[in-house]
């Protein structure tokens, strides 16, 4: 038997917003091909009723997406990942320090000890990817930018000693992303997770060959950038996230998130680029794989009783760190809400 793992670590801000509907939207049609859910933060607590890690699991595994790949953003989150990885075959794990935790880790002192963590868990046999690290412009300003360049540059040197993916987080920050890439070195497998850009951004991924992650952004109304980009980027450097529980997919946008609804996504890429949804998840998969490998090339410990970490009915709520943030910032890489949004809130 394996220690219990919390069910969730963390609780979205947004959760106490009386004016935000709460309720996890129901489960769409399943996918025929199924494919990989390339970004998610499964030990983030929201909605009114908030959904254990494994019943994410088993409604995404319901629908055709067969795994996840857990994220961390500072070492709490990113050893939890990698402990749900090590016993869940449905989950694989990245870690890292989030760029905007890196200016605040580093005026406590405790910068480059959270690094060598991210770096002893990155040895461990079912973290696939060093993540998610990058720039953040948007949330940071410029007296705490040299902390994160300095947190993503250790990060790209991990995923190169490990033979790791990169995963990306670049918020109003493509050009020194860019540029940060093409002096240190990219990693042979680096992924802008959310892709956020526009053509020019994907001109320079699809020459570098860099994979972009879309999520649940290019279903909005207003990101007519997001799906120019995507109709120029070859499909062989394309990838899907959720990003839950931000970023809920149109036609549910502003609601609790989760893995099985990527096949709203998959279907909306899918028509951006005239494609059939089963041909796009084929490539999605492929894609996928090539990146990060087969999720049972390493095995899982023997979990003993699968849900022993499931809360009994009336046992105290874990406690949980508040992410900050008001009920519209839907995640890190969003495009700002816009009125004529159908369905915001």
């Amino acid at each position: 038997m394996t220690d219990a793992i919390d069910a969730h670590i963390r609780k979205r801000a947004a959760m106490e917003d009386t004016s935000r509907d709460l309720a996890y939207p129901p489960s769409p049609e399943a996918l025929v091909v199924p494919v990989y859910d390339n970004h998610t933060h499964l030990e983030i607590a929201d909605g009114e009723n908030p959904l254990h890690y494994r019943e994410h699991l088993d409604r995404a595994s319901a629908v055709g997406v067969r795994g996840v790949v857990q994220v961390g953003t500072d070492v709490l989150t990113s050893q939890w990942s990698a402990a749900v990885a090590e016993r869940e075959p449905r989950v694989l794990a990245a870690v890292a320090i989030h760029p905007n935790e890196a200016p605040k880790l580093d005026a406590r002192g405790e910068l480059d000890d959270a690094l060598a963590a991210i770096d002893a868990l990155a040895s461990q046999p079912r973290v696939v990817a060093i993540g998610e690290t990058g720039l953040d412009y948007f949330r940071t300003d410029g007296g705490g930018r040299d902390a994160q360049l300095r947190a993503f540059e250790a990060h790209i040197e991990f995923a190169k000693q490990h033979n790791l993916a990169l995963q990306i987080h670049d918020r109003d920050a493509h050009e020194d992303v860019v540029a940060t890439l093409l002096r240190v070195g990219a990693p042979e497998r680096t992924v802008f997770h959310c892709f956020s850009g526009d053509v020019e951004l994907a001109s320079i991924l699809a020459e570098r060959g860099w994979f972009a992650s879309f999520a649940g952004t290019v279903t909005f109304k207003n990101a007519r950038n997001l799906r120019d980009a995507l109709e120029i980027l070859p499909r062989s450097l394309l990838l899907v996230e959720s990003d839950a529980p931000f970023l809920t997919p149109h036609p549910h946008r502003g609601r609790p998130n989760g893995p099985y609804l990527l096949p709203w996504t998959v279907r909306a890429m899918a028509d951006t680029i005239g494609t059939d949804a089963s041909m796009l998840a084929a490539q999605l998969s492929s894609n996928t794989e090539n990146v990060y490998g087969h999720w049972d090339d390493h095995p899982v410990i023997a979990p003993g009783d699968p849900w022993a970490d499931r809360p009994e009915e009336g046992d105290a709520a874990p406690a949980h760190h508040d992410i900050p943030g008001d009920p519209h910032d839907f995640t890190p890489s969003a495009p700002e809400p816009q009125p004529d949004a159908a369905g915001d809130h």
